[in-house]
């Protein structure tokens, strides 16, 4: 089986490699890393006399999810290196800002040889996998290797649960190299034993992302808070990891609150880097004022769409909203985090696609601390709330409170770890 998986793969990448090629000339997409992700291991990784606890996390989601969770590694396994891995260049980006370069490489292909070669150079005590990555042949190498794997904050969406049970009897042997699946809730935990996880390893821990603390960088809020105060800019609309067909419909909703708001701004933060350049042609062909993060103008922001082209900041930016909407949810995309913007206590909107976050969303659904939106009332909803300051500051207070009842899941990771990583350590001699 993993020969013929591996044969696969080998065929996937050929026949995908004019598609990449063109995004790396395009985008510079792929290019970063290209050598560790094929087994190259820099030469900072190849000491490998001192411990190590492994972190793979596939992007941003994943990196800011476990965040918490690698300072509270740091802490509880002083004897450890945690080294971090990441999939995409922005996760990359992020975890190298948050835990140091140094630590940090790109993820292998899921070919032998170079998971292979990662596995003799780091020799961890430990590999902890953020939420689903379920790579056969990293597995099989872990397990010859033996070294323990722990999935946490382990997770089945709705969209991955058909496809999953479809090749459920190949997945199977597949999530047995798994030594722990540690789940966000009782219905993933549910979803993980229904497409084949042995059901005693299977245990819930709760949900990593309520535990990230706050991420603002205070002398960029100042920095900007500054301006808006300066060019008199108010109400302030965040609207943050927006995708393609959702920036449209938030500028003519922005547009209409002008009306009755015309000094408000909107800082427009769109989820993917390479869409910059295009979302800055559409606000231009919205008329609206317009100005860039990367060269703020003040004077364009009373009025006008300050497009946050950078990376990491968004965050910080949520905690001078007013009114924050949360994207990749007006389109079918699976919505993003809704937790920084309820860290900052502001109320938020979404809109009906949000499955990538359900049991989040559910959540605060169930405490009304949060406004589902569709297309058609995004306008009407939007102008509502900055009119209504009572509701609007009740809404955000209720987002905080949500979001500070449902913390705790790093605590009891780190119990259900200490338990895994003790038996794969050898015993020191008396």
């Amino acid at each position: 089986m993993h020969l013929l998986y591996s044969t696969l793969l080998a065929l996937v990448l050929l026949l995908g490699c004019p598609y990449w090629l063109f995004e790396m000339l395009r985008h510079g997409k792929y290019r970063r890393g290209l050598r560790e992700r094929l087994g190259g291991v820099p030469a900072r990784f190849r000491d490998s006399r001192g411990r190590r606890i492994w972190v793979h996390a596939v992007s941003v989601g994943e990196v800011v999810a476990v965040s918490q969770l690698v300072d509270a590694l740091r802490v509880e396994f002083p004897q450890h290196t945690v080294v971090i891995s990441t999939t995409t260049d922005t996760g990359q980006k992020l975890a190298a800002s948050r835990f140091g370069a140094d630590q940090v490489f790109y993820f292998p292909f899921d070919f032998s040889f170079a998971v292979r070669r990662w596995f003799r150079a780091l020799r961890p005590d430990l590999v902890l996998i953020a939420e689903t990555e379920f790579w056969p042949n990293f597995l099989r190498a872990a397990e010859r290797a033996g070294v323990p794997v722990v999935v946490v904050n382990a997770r089945i969406s709705n969209r991955s649960l058909p496809g999953y049970l479809r090749w459920r009897r190949l997945l199977k042997p597949v999530l047995r190299r798994v030594n722990l699946f540690l789940a966000q809730t009782p219905e993933d935990a549910r979803r993980l034993r229904l497409i084949g996880a042995p059901e005693e390893r299977v245990e819930v821990a709760g949900n990593l992302k309520y535990d990230v603390p706050p991420q603002t960088t205070a002398a960029i809020v100042e920095e900007l808070r500054s301006a808006l105060d300066r060019a008199g800019a108010a109400p302030v609309l965040v609207c943050g990891s927006t995708v393609e067909g959702e920036e449209a419909l938030l500028l003519g909703a922005f547009a209409g609150a002008l009306e009755k708001f015309p000094s408000a701004v909107m800082l427009l933060a769109p989820r993917h880097p390479e869409r910059f350049e295009s979302v800055a042609r559409l606000i231009e062909q919205s008329k609206l004022r317009f100005s860039r993060r990367s060269c703020c103008n003040p004077e364009a922001l009373p009025g006008g769409v300050l497009l946050v082209d950078s990376i990491g900041e968004l965050a910080s930016l949520y905690s001078l909203a007013d009114l924050a909407f949360v994207g990749g949810s007006l389109v079918p995309r699976g919505g993003h985090n809704i937790l920084e913007p309820a860290q900052a206590g502001v109320a938020i909107l979404v809109g009906e696609h949000t499955e990538n976050f359900r049991d989040i969303i559910a959540l605060f659904i169930s405490r009304r601390a949060l406004r589902v939106v569709s297309p058609q009332d995004l306008s009407s909803t939007i102008l509502e709330l900055l009119s209504d300051d009572r509701e609007r500051r009740a809404l955000g207070r209720r987002a905080a409170e949500t979001l500070g009842s449902e913390r705790g899941a790093t605590r009891l990771t780190i119990e259900k770890l200490r338990g895994v990583i003790g038996q794969s350590m050898p015993e020191v001699p008396a």
